[in-house]
């Protein structure tokens, strides 16, 4: 039944991105913007980790799962190390993905020549 809801939950998160594309007219990178905060509010009223749990990976493969990651670092720095937590535990928790993500197109910048 996890792969069901993990399907669905997936395919929800995904037609809501695609909702924001066609009917609002917003830009790819406004809509990942508006899915990565929606993901951060959905964390900051402590609604995400309880989809996690309902839909594994259904909830921690899309964008919205980064917002989650944000702000669950920053507040749970907050109560370990005060006010300077929230801004190290929001990269303590991200900084594998941001790496990942700059070096990944630093190679593709370099093996791949644009169209002009």
């Amino acid at each position: 039944m996890i792969y069901l809801w993990a399907f669905v939950v997936g395919g929800l998160i995904c037609v809501v991105g695609q909702i924001l594309l066609d009917v609002f007219k917003m830009t790819p990178g406004q809509a990942m913007s508006t899915l990565v905060v929606c993901g951060a509010i959905l964390d900051g009223f402590q609604l995400y980790e309880p989809l996690i749990k309902f839909a594994g990976a259904g909830a921690t493969v899309p964008i919205t799962s980064f917002g989650n990651a944000l702000v669950h670092g920053a507040l749970s720095e907050l109560e370990r190390d005060g006010w300077i937590g929230v801004i190290t535990g929001i990269f303590e928790v991200t900084s594998a993905g941001i790496s990942s993500a700059i070096i990944f197109s630093f190679l593709a910048a370099l093996l791949v020549r644009p169209k002009g």
